[in-house]
């Protein structure tokens, strides 16, 4: 009998020894990240995107013309660039933008959410994420939208 105590013993300490080792190897899988970069006009400090397991960190992107540095005159235009880029971002990591669940918006004029918001049902089908839409001070290169969000591979 005590033999039979002491190999089952024996095995739970093996089989909790196992399951330990191979925890860590889990942990590191989920926490692997990959660094998306698309191509750039002027280089900055900070990835497009980061996935980390099946939830990718859209970086904030604003809608400026690649040609001029500039947001384009045309406001629907400088929001689709601005929407495109997310798209492109999500492409890179084998995402659509029903992906996405939250969106993160500023601008520093308010009363432009529902020229913004015109645009930005047009990218979506018919649930979207959870957003905020945030007045704020000026924007990089004169722009009137900065966009970041937080995608999870359905």
């Amino acid at each position: 009998m005590k033999k039979i105590v002491m190999l089952i013993t024996m095995l739970i300490l093996a089989a909790a020894s196992l399951s330990a080792q191979a925890a860590p190897k889990k942990a590191e899988a989920q926490s692997e990240r990959r660094y998306i970069n698309l191509p750039k006009v002027v280089q900055a400090p900070f990835s497009d995107g980061v996935l980390v397991g099946n939830t990718l960190y859209i970086a904030g992107r604003i809608g400026v013309d690649p040609k001029t540095g500039k947001p384009p005159d045309d406001l629907e235009q400088e929001i689709r660039i601005v929407l495109d880029g997310i798209k492109s971002v999500l492409a890179e990591a084998g995402m659509t933008m029903d992906d996405i669940v939250f969106v993160q918006v500023f601008c520093p004029d308010i009363s432009l959410y529902g020229k913004f918001n015109d645009v930005y049902k047009s990218y979506f089908g018919k649930d979207y994420p959870a957003r905020a839409f945030v007045g704020s001070g000026p924007l990089l290169r004169g722009g009137h939208f900065e966009v970041n969000g937080i995608a999870v591979k359905r």
